[in-house]
Formats: structure tokens, sequence, C-alpha cells
């Protein structure tokens, strides 16, 4: 899905790649909720291909669907019409080949970092023999900078220590996609930051495929390969499709010092706040 860097690029509604098979794919995927006033139409004929190895976010206003769509993928829910596969197969349940990492932490109190992280691994990867087990635990923590805090408990931890507990553990299983769901924004804007880089560095060591929900465009282009934009619901789709340039490993200074970078950010602020600004009214 990604062309060769250069201006800022927007595909079509279902972008193709002669690069890679894709491994995610959503093909016609519509969902209905059925409430006490009736049906109400929250997706409607949502088609993306999503390649191995790719970091893929999905950004709109409320509303339009983007916790429906990682649902999906997560198994927690079924498409109304449609399906969601993975490898070809069509996802039907949750399962440890995708983790996610939600805003709340989603720790269990009681036990130890170490222990959170060690339970993932020995229920996603019981083949592991212990010693193993331990080397994977040891290493993620490390890479979030948090082995030294392996014996506390999450309420210990600050809220940007708690996410990297959930962000070790979540990559320490080695899922094929990682599902994200806003896992920043309760935090400051320098933990957030750090985070960012921490997670992208993680990310490229293991290079799952990564689908994640963000309100934040800058956060957006920093992270992602593409940014996809969502029309308002009801009965939301994909408007448009952002192809980011910025050669990895990227840092914020460098991506922002970049006259892309503007062009996109000014695209994508179009897209959301004019064209397809939210009625609150």
């Amino acid at each position: 899905m990604l062309q060769p860097s250069g201006s800022p690029i927007t595909t079509p509604f279902v972008p193709s790649s002669t690069e890679a098979p894709p491994i995610l794919e959503f093909s016609g995927v519509g969902h209905v909720f059925q409430t006490r006033r009736g049906p109400f139409e929250v997706l409607r004929d949502i088609n993306l291909s999503v390649r191995q190895g790719e970091f893929l976010c999905v950004i709109g206003h409320s509303g339009c669907g983007k916790s429906t769509l990682l649902n999906m993928v997560s198994g927690f829910l079924r498409p109304s019409s449609g399906s969601v596969s993975l490898d070809g197969v069509p996802i039907e349940r949750p399962g440890p080949d995708r983790m996610v990492v939600f805003q709340n932490y989603s720790l269990l109190p009681w036990k130890t970092v170490w222990e959170n992280v060690a339970l993932a691994v020995k229920a996603a990867r019981p083949e592991l023999p212990a010693s193993a087990r331990h080397q994977v635990v040891e290493h993620h923590l490390e890479m979030v900078h948090l082995l030294d805090s392996r014996d506390q408990r999450p309420g210990q931890l600050s809220g940007g220590m708690r996410q990297r507990v959930a962000i070790a553990r979540a990559l320490a299983v080695q899922p094929a996609v990682l599902v994200l769901d806003e896992p920043f924004g309760a935090l400051d804007a320098i933990t957030k930051e750090e985070l960012q880089e921490e997670l992208l560095a993680i990310w490229t060591e293991q290079k799952p495929t990564v689908l994640m929900i963000t309100h934040d465009i800058d956060e957006a282009l920093f992270l992602a390969d593409l940014v996809v934009m969502m029309t308002n619901g009801p009965a939301a789709g994909i408007g448009e499709i952002l192809q980011i340039p910025f050669e990895r490993p990227r840092r914020y200074e460098t991506i922002q010092n970049d006259p892309r970078y503007g062009r996109l950010r000014n695209q994508a602020m179009d897209f959301l706040f004019r064209r397809f600004a939210h009625d609150d009214q």
C-alpha cells in the first residue's frame, strides 16, 4: 500500500499492493447495532487491506466506528455484513495472535510487573520452557525500561509506567497483530512522546502489524505508515487514506522540520475539521 517517498498521497478507498499479500483484510464490512430505538448502522462497506508489518492509525470523530473496527480485529465483535480476516481466515473470536493495549492499562493489580507479563507469555506460548519465558519477560521489560520495577505492583506505578507494562505484556506474546486503543490518551505530553518512541523501537524489532486508534493527528503522522481517516457516523466509511513517506527510524524533531509534515497535517486537518467537521448541534 505504500508508494515511494515523496509528497503526500491520498489513496483510493481500497488500497492495493503488489509488494506483498495482505495479512489483515476488511471486505465489505458493515455493522448494525440493535438499540431500543431500532437498528443503528455504525459502519458501511469498509474495504481495506493491510500488509504484514504495516503500522496503521485510524482517526476520526467520535461515533465514526473506530472502536467497532478494533473490536472486530480483536475478535470481540463480528461484523453484521462482510468479513474481517487474518491470513485469509475470518476472525471469529479473540486469540493470542491479536493482542490489545487499552487506554486504561488492564493490568492485574494483585500481581507484580513481572507476573503480569509472565502470565501472558505462559498463556499464549505454553510450549516455551521456563528459562525461555524468563528471558522473554526480562527482554521486554528491559526494552520499556522497567526491569528495575519488576517486583512492584501496578498501584505503585505511574500511569506511564503502567502503560509500559501493558505494551511489554502485549509484545512479549509476539502477536501477528497489535491492537492499540488510544493507549497514550491519558498521559501527559512528555510521557506520551517518550512512550511513542519506545513503542516504535519495540515494533521495529518485532514488526507486528499494528492497528491503532488515535484522536491525535501528530501522533498518527509520527507513528504510522498509513493514516485511515473515517467519515462521520452513522454509516461511517473510509474517507481518505494518507500514506506517510517518512523513513524509519523516526524522531519527532526530524519529521516536524520536514515540509511534507506540514502538508500532511494540513490535509488531515482539512478532512477532519472542514470537510467532515463534527456537528455537535
